[in-house]
């Protein structure tokens, strides 16, 4: 079964195209929709083209997801508002356990720079197997203990020093991290046109310079 595994869309419906036009996401069996769909520039388009895809689609609720709020929430409907809410915090297909953070939290932070003490008591008690998450918008792929850990990025607001959208493709025991260029020029054309009182920043700090990881790293390690 080939999985595709999209997180952290974050509205931005520009990258979310790009990559459902990908070869591999597009006969992709199953595309796993790991949360924060909505909290961005375009929070109706980006789920509108998530739920067409009907039962190819397996959600997890994201923290986002769970406490939206301002702006973005009074674009959707009460009933899209309460379908990102009451979604499940965590899906199993077959040896993989895909959870928005952690396994316990959605909205647990772990970088490459937390202790691997901290790595383990989040771990603690799963059995051996795969683990794909988003949630720090940063790609991780390294073994906890005996689980294998895969944060598949963030879609439409990464921290990997590349603007881009970020997503990872499984297939059996292989799982490949990717990432898929976008029309970065259109996209900073149309969220700075938008409504959404975020959009001038987010196209001058995200889409017109490549947010740094190391940084983002750094700050995330602060506030644990």
């Amino acid at each position: 079964m080939r999985v595709a595994a999209l997180y952290d869309v974050h509205g931005m419906v520009q990258a979310l195209d790009a990559v459902l036009a990908e070869p591999d996401v597009a006969s992709a069996d199953t595309i796993v929709v790991g949360g924060d769909v909505a909290a961005g520039p375009f929070p109706r388009e980006s789920l509108e083209r998530l739920r067409a895809l009907g039962e190819r689609a397996v959600w997890v609720r994201g923290n986002a997801d769970r406490e939206l709020n301002g702006w973005p929430r009074e674009q959707l409907s009460d009933e899209e508002a309460a379908f990102l809410r009451d979604l499940p915090g965590d899906q199993t297909l077959s040896h993989a356990l895909f959870c928005h953070a952690t396994p316990r939290s959605d909205e647990e932070i772990l970088t490459e720079l937390s202790p691997e003490a901290d790595w383990l008591e989040a771990f603690a008690g799963l059995d051996a197997g795969l683990v794909v998450a988003g949630h720090t918008h940063m790609q991780i792929d390294r073994m906890v203990g005996d689980v294998r850990f895969v944060n598949a990025g963030s879609v439409g607001m990464p921290y990997e020093d590349e603007v881009a959208a970020f997503w990872a493709l499984l297939e059996g025991d292989r799982v490949e991290l990717r990432r898929t260029p976008f029309d970065v020029e259109r996209a900073a054309a149309e969220i700075g046109a938008s409504a959404w009182p975020g959009a001038q920043e987010f196209v001058a700090e995200n889409l017109l310079v490549a947010p740094s990881r190391a940084e983002a790293t750094q700050l995330f390690e602060s506030w644990r």
